[in-house]
């Protein structure tokens, strides 16, 4: 099978020069018109085109031109369609995140990572969580948290001492960043069947803000997060290095 090929590459030159330089060998194809969406760059360009690409139907292959590369293939230049022919694909489902700020509106937006809330100033952010309208917690103190991917897991989440999860794992990794209050509450684990909601508490004193992926909404007195039922986009990963093997082999770094 004959694949059509877009190359597209973030703003290094390192990136540019490579998606010239494939470009030049393998032929380069409208986006609209591809089948693969080449992207070359760091994590934060493969983010940013997987949300350009959902529900598009093409799937992505992203080798590494950047600084950080969990989410991209190594880059090599030979046998381009060999690799996506032998390439495994994970789907993914993006959070849908609804935020209300502090006058009343409502902003929507989708995350592969994560939804994150964190505290606007020096006071710390104190929230109630809720899951499937049950509140769980009544006050938590804390710098922020998160509602993780298991796409996600090994970003922000990881650096905030959350769990690892496997890609096919139906589960959200709801994470604390510095818990005050409860101190020793680490976070938890939530089928990604549920809603979460989390209060601001104190809004005006303890502002925070809600981020999900590159979007961020100011002022936030209430965010409800949920995986999303219609959204999905397509990832390539090398079949010698799947995205599996990655996050498993994550859990045995020390």
């Amino acid at each position: 099978m004959t694949r059509k090929f877009s190359f597209i590459a973030s703003g290094a030159p390192d990136a540019r020069a490579a998606a010239k330089h494939l470009a030049a060998l393998y032929g380069n194809t409208r986006q609209e018109d591809a089948d693969v969406i080449i992207a070359l760059g760091g994590d934060g360009f493969m983010l940013q085109t997987l949300h350009e690409q959902m529900n598009s139907g093409r799937m992505v292959y992203g080798m590494n031109r950047g600084s950080v590369g969990f989410l991209m293939n190594t880059y090599a230049d030979a046998d381009l369609p060999g690799r996506i022919d032998a390439a495994v694909e994970n789907v993914i489902r993006p959070l849908e995140m609804e935020a209300t700020d502090d006058e009343g509106v409502t902003h929507r937006a989708l995350a592969i990572n994560e939804v994150s809330l964190l505290r606007q100033s020096y006071q710390a952010a104190k929230l109630r969580l809720s899951i499937d309208g049950q509140v769980r917690m009544e006050e938590l103190i804390c710098d922020g948290i998160m509602v993780a991917t298991p796409a996600g897991s090994t970003a922000y989440n990881l650096s905030a001492h959350g769990p690892i999860l496997p890609l096919d794992a139906q589960l959200l990794a709801l994470t604390p960043v510095s818990p005050f209050r409860p101190r020793r509450w680490r976070g938890a684990l939530l089928p990604n069947k549920v809603t979460v909601s989390m209060d601001v508490l104190e809004h005006e004193k303890r502002p925070v803000n809600a981020v999900a992926d590159h979007q961020e909404v100011k002022s936030v007195v209430r965010v409800q997060v949920s995986e999303s039922q219609d959204q999905t986009a397509r990832i390539l990963t090398d079949s010698s290095h799947s995205w599996n093997d990655r996050i498993l082999a994550e859990q045995f770094l020390y």
